[in-house]
């Protein structure tokens, strides 16, 4: 897209605007950037107490998606999720 004075813009086509801990666990399952911008995150806006043990929880629904969309191991990651929270 491009803005008013002819600029061009990125939209990004999958904006979020749900719960933050989502957004950062979904960093974690796709190639996280540094330790430094989780660091910086937290000294922002700091979250939650539990939240790191949320993670994976808020993992299994793109895991699934991904293991019924492209199968592989995408399965045995979304299983292996599932188990951390149901034994």
């Amino acid at each position: 897209m491009t803005g008013r004075d002819g600029r061009p813009w990125l939209i990004d086509p999958a904006a979020y605007g749900g719960h933050r801990e989502v957004d950062l666990a979904m960093l974690q399952l796709f190639g996280a950037p540094g330790e430094d911008v989780f660091a910086a995150y937290e000294e922002t806006a700091p979250l939650s107490p539990g939240h790191a043990e949320r993670v994976t929880l808020w993992q299994v629904m793109p895991l699934l998606a991904h293991a019924a969309l492209f199968g592989g191991g995408w399965g045995a990651s979304a299983d292996a999720a599932i188990r951390r929270y149901v034994p």
